[in-house]
Order: structure tokens, then C-alpha cells, then sequence
């Protein structure tokens, strides 16, 4: 059912994984939609389809740099969020994190517009605390390999609340946990693209370490419903709102699944793990399930059928 109120709404990173899918969400809810992307990872192929839509709007834009546009709601998406692209250009990783939330903030202050920052389980580091609860400080490496993007986050959760106490701004922080589905960079290293791409070429299944380190995976169609619910949820929940699947696997029982639902002749092959590599990630939901009503209702199988599938028609190409 669409909103009697047709809202503006900006998504930076919007002709990426997430982006697209929350564009896509936001149309069909009834709102105006300008999507902004500089493309280091998004495919305008991920928009494609709505382009022709009338109240869909495409713009070429770099957040590290001010933007001057008047809307009601902004979603900040825009970082590389994946290790192989953000480590790529560690310096503009940082900046898209902390100059982009600047920028953003400060338009959101110009026009008085909620605003919503896509944050991330990385915050968290390498836990000693699990599951990982929302009052967890982390135990993050600020030297690190992954420092650019995790610190690059952590100070960008900072600016949202200095912006929130100094300045009244409604802001609205997602934590968001390992997610899945169709759209997924194919080249972006993670996991399950990783593992799906290997088993659909019967190539060898990398696994970095033994495969006993957990992840838990949430579906892309799950974690859009819980941005449109923390964005719509009472000004005093400000987050930062876990948003991701409890269920935890193993890197080892993903990798025995995506080969099972491929029907691929992969075999594993193991490789030394990379340095900060997190043993266990795995969201702690409650309140999510509390203050949202929210928690994920796609099972990993479902969803990765999905994405196999999605993939398959992407190699056809």
C-alpha cells in the first residue's frame, strides 16, 4: 500500500547492492526518489529498471564533496563496503566516511531532513563480547588493514550523534550485519558471492582459515524492511539499531550449502586467514525485535537459491 504523504527521499550509494534494492522499496511505497552514486562500486545496471519511472532521479554525485538539493529524508548508503574495494583506496574510504557524513549532516541541518547512516557490524572489530549488543564499544585495530572503513564508520556514528545533541537533527544509525541476495557486486570478495561465483564454475571453494569462524547472513529483502522501519520509527529511537540474522553458520556449512544448491564439483581449498579477520559475528537482535518489531523471516537456503540464481543469469551475459 502507498503512503498518502509522497515523501523526497535521497539515497547516497544508490545504484549499488543496498541502495538499489532500498530505491526500488521507496518507489514502490509512493515516494520521490533521487539517487546519488559516483559509481567506484555501484552498476547503473542495478537501476536499470527505473530509470523510466517518473518520480526516480539519477544524479553523478561524490559525497566527499557539499551537495545542495532540498528533500525530506535522506539515507547515507555511500562507502565501499566490501574489503577488496575499500582497501583499494584506503584514504577515500576513510574520507567517504567522515567527509561524506559531514556533508550530508550538514545538508540535513540546511533543509531539516531526517537522516538515516548506513553503519556496520565492523564497529564491533574482532568481538570479545558475543552475540554483539548495541552497548558493545568494539575491539577494533585503528591501525589496521580494515581501519579505514571500521574507524571510518566509528567516527561517522560520532558525527550523527554530535549533530543530534548539538543540533536537534533527527538521525536514525543501522548496524548493519553480513547481508546477501541479488545485485551483489560479483567481484566484491565477499563470501557468498565469492563462494556462489567458485561453485557455479566448479572452481575450488576458497576458505580462508579452517572454516570454523561464524557469520551470520541476512537477507537483502529483510534488511530494507528494517531500514523503512527504523526510518519510520518515533524521533527518540535514534539507534544504533542492530539490523542483521541471529542464526549463525559456519564459513565451512556455507560453503557445503552454495556447493549442495549449485550442484557444483567444487571442491574446499584452504587458504591462511587475513590479518583482524573476525572470528564471530553475529548480531544481537533485541532491540531490533523492541523498539522495531523487526527481525529476519528468509531462511539462508531460500536465500541463497535467490542469489544462485541471479548469479547464474549474470555469468549467462
Amino acid at each position: 500500500m502507498k503512503n498518502l504523504i509522497r515523501k523526497r527521499i535521497m539515497v547516497t550509494g544508490g545504484v549499488g547492492f543496498l541502495g538499489s534494492h532500498l530505491c526500488e522499496r521507496l518507489l514502490i511505497d509512493g515516494h520521490d526518489v533521487l539517487c546519488v552514486d559516483n559509481y567506484f562500486t555501484g552498476s547503473k545496471d542495478n537501476i536499470e529498471h527505473l530509470l523510466d519511472n517518473p518520480h526516480f532521479e539519477l544524479m553523478r554525485h561524490d559525497v566527499t564533496l557539499p551537495l545542495y538539493v532540498e528533500v525530506d529524508e535522506i539515507f547515507n548508503l555511500a562507502c565501499p563496503a566490501s574489503p577488496i574495494h575499500y582497501q583499494h583506496d584506503p584514504v577515500q574510504t576513510t574520507k567517504t566516511c567522515v567527509h561524506g557524513a559531514i556533508n550530508m549532516l550538514g545538508l540535513a541541518k540546511r533543509v531539516n531532513a531526517k537522516i538515516f547512516q548506513a553503519s556496520t557490524s565492523e564497529v564491533y572489530g574482532d568481538p570479545q563480547v558475543h552475540p554483539q549488543p548495541e552497548a558493545y564499544w568494539g575491539h577494533v585495530n585503528p591501525i589496521g588493514l580494515r581501519s579505514c572503513y571500521d574507524e571510518g564508520k566509528r567516527c561517522a556514528e560520532t558525527l550523527f550523534f554530535d549533530y543530534f545533541r548539538q543540533h536537534n537533527l533527527k538521525i536514525k544509525i543501522a548496524r548493519i550485519f553480513n547481508t546477501y541476495g541479488s545485485r551483489m557486486h560479483p567481484n566484491d570478495g565477499r563470501v557468498v558471492s565469492n563462494f556462489i561465483i567458485q561453485a557455479l564454475n566448479n572452481q575450488p571453494i576458497t576458505i580462508y582459515g579452517d572454516g570454523s569462524q561464524t557469520r551470520s547472513f541476512c537477507h537483502v529483502d529483510d534488511l530494507i524492511e528494517g531500514f523503512i522501519k527504523l526510518m519510520n520509527s518515533p524521533d527518540e529511537v535514534t539507534g544504533p539499531v542492530n539490523l542483521g540474522n541471529p542464526n549463525e553458520f559456519t564459513i565451512k556449512m556455507l560453503a557445503e550449502k552454495t556447493i549442495e544448491l549449485t550442484g557444483s564439483r567444487s571442491t574446499l581449498k584452504y587458504q591462511p586467514l587475513p590479518p583482524d579477520d573476525p572470528l564471530q559475528r553475529q548480531p544481537d537482535i533485541s532491540l531490533a525485535k523492541e523498539k522495531l518489531d523487526w527481525e529476519p523471516r528468509i531462511e539462508l537456503e531460500h536465500g541463497l537459491k535467490d542469489t544462485i540464481a541471479y548469479f547464474r543469469q549474470l555469468i549467462k551475459k
